[in-house]
C-alpha cells in the first residue's frame, strides 16, 4: 500500500494541465483586476490609431 501511494505521488503526468490551468486562472484574475484600465488603453490606443491613420490617408491622397 505505501508503494502504491508513493508511486501514486511521484506520477507527474498530469502536472503540465494543472499547469497550464493556473497560468491561465491567474492571467484570467489579472485581467479581471485591471480590466477598466485594459480597456482605458486599449480606447485610447485605437482612438490614436483612427486620428493618425486618417492623416496619413489624407497626406497619401494627391
Amino acid at each position: 500500500m505505501v508503494r502504491g501511494l508513493k508511486a501514486f505521488w511521484n506520477e507527474e503526468e498530469g502536472a503540465g494541465i494543472i499547469e497550464v490551468v493556473l497560468i491561465l486562472v491567474i492571467l484570467l484574475a489579472i485581467i479581471f483586476i485591471f480590466r477598466e484600465k485594459i480597456q482605458s488603453i486599449i480606447t485610447k490606443a485605437f482612438e490614436s490609431i483612427e486620428s493618425n491613420g486618417s492623416s496619413i490617408a489624407d497626406g497619401i491622397r494627391l
